[in-house]
């Protein structure tokens, strides 16, 4: 597999331009008293999924902003056809229907509010199933591989992780960042004890320094700010310990791996935030929890997950596949259900990275060709929306 520029995939032209790798239909609540109301609609229209969640109400300022962005963006990203958004009050509600409605796909709202559960859902389902049957007929096209948008985050680290599964996202990176699609990573905390060498990373000096005061913002006004003594129990986690990861920085280093030899990253964005600087590498501020993590980079557009773990994490996420890449030859002994990637032959010397990126490759391809991840299969669809501070 060297002609990377000339691969292809099967996926979902959007109204926009933008290219999914699934179809969904999606009941998407404002707010968490909203919740039920869209698991109604979900399991009234066969074909439809809602995405239930804990916040959106008293939310304010900066917090509220990152409401907003992570339900816009994910009712926005191009693996999504269609969206029915449900709130308790049409304000808010409308705010999201109006933000996803720019991307040109059909989008509805409804509200609770002196109307009741029973009354909005079927409105809603009446719209849901106009929707799914909508979107059941909409065709694949053959698209290039610069159409697709690959996001990264690790989980469950051990001392493989930065030796195989890390290594093999970066040299998949590496391979097709050149031929125009979109990365990212993220995980500001996880870079802790190597943020010389991700500074080091940014495309230019502007964006090496906008990257570390971000990174040092979170340190000082997150970490710093809430610790008691040490980021033992989390940072590294109770996991990662048992994989042989004794420090962050142990942690950090293996992390890095996942962005290559070559690449940089052209921008640091905030959390859930689009990339607006064209086809390349970007960093975004996300928590190093896997859900949320995952949430946030879906949020912002990208349609496939590239996920390496050592102890064996089973993430997954309601709208974008996640595609798991192991090692470690005991999780892949013990937990082979969760893996679509094996790379434990890297461990064995039987597996060059090389070789290994191509292989990751050709799943991702599968992936947006539409072979269903392990976690997709499993029914994992964790999504989780970040929280900044506390409500009002």
């Amino acid at each position: 597999m060297a002609d990377y520029g000339n691969l292809t995939f099967q996926g979902w032209r959007r109204e926009n331009g933008r290219v999914g790798v699934r179809n969904h239909v999606i009941l998407l609540p404002l707010d968490d008293l909203s919740n039920a109301a869209c698991e109604a609609v979900a399991n009234n229209i066969k074909g439809t999924m809602a995405l239930p969640h804990a916040y959106g109400r008293l939310q304010f300022g900066a917090d509220l902003d990152l409401h907003f962005r992570t339900l816009i963006g994910t009712g926005s990203n191009p693996n999504v056809a269609a969206v029915i958004v449900i709130g308790i009050e049409p304000n808010w509600t409308n705010r999201v229907v109006e933000g996803i409605a720019k991307t040109g796909k059909p989008v509805s709202g409804f509200w609770i509010e002196q109307h009741g559960d029973i009354a909005t859902i079927a409105s809603a389902s009446y719209r849901a199933k106009d929707y799914v049957q909508w979107a059941s007929e909409l065709q694949r096209e053959e698209c290039p591989i610069a159409d697709l948008w690959v996001s990264t985050k690790c989980g469950e680290s051990d001392t493989t992780t930065g030796l195989a599964s890390c290594p093999t996202v970066g040299n998949l990176y590496d391979k097709l960042i050149p031929h125009g699609i979109y990365g990212v990573f993220g995980e500001t905390s996880e870079i802790t004890g190597a943020e010389h060498l991700c500074k080091k990373r940014a495309a230019s000096p502007e964006i090496a320094e906008k990257w570390y005061k971000m990174w040092k913002s979170y340190q000082d006004d997150v970490i710093e700010a809430h610790k008691t003594d040490d980021l033992s129990d989390s940072q590294p986690t109770k996991g990662n310990i048992e994989g042989g990861l004794t420090t962050i920085e142990e942690k950090a280093l293996g992390n890095l791996e996942k962005i290559g030899r070559t690449c940089t990253y052209l921008d640091a964005l905030g959390p859930a935030e689009e990339p607006a600087k064209g086809p390349g590498l970007y960093f975004m501020d996300t928590s190093s929890a896997a859900a949320e993590c995952v949430t946030l980079m879906g949020a912002a557009g990208y349609v496939v997950h590239t996920f390496p773990t050592g102890q064996g994490n089973v993430i997954g996420n309601p709208i974008v596949p996640v595609v798991k890449i192991t090692g470690n030859p005991r999780t892949i002994r013990t937990m082979p259900e969760h893996m679509d990637v094996d790379v434990s032959g890297i461990l064995r010397r039987e597996l060059t990275i090389e070789a290994a990126g191509d292989t990751l490759i050709d799943m991702v391809v599968r992936t947006a060709n539409g072979r269903l991840t392990a976690a997709e299969a499993l029914g994992h669809r964790e999504f989780v929306m970040t929280k900044l501070y506390r409500s009002a």
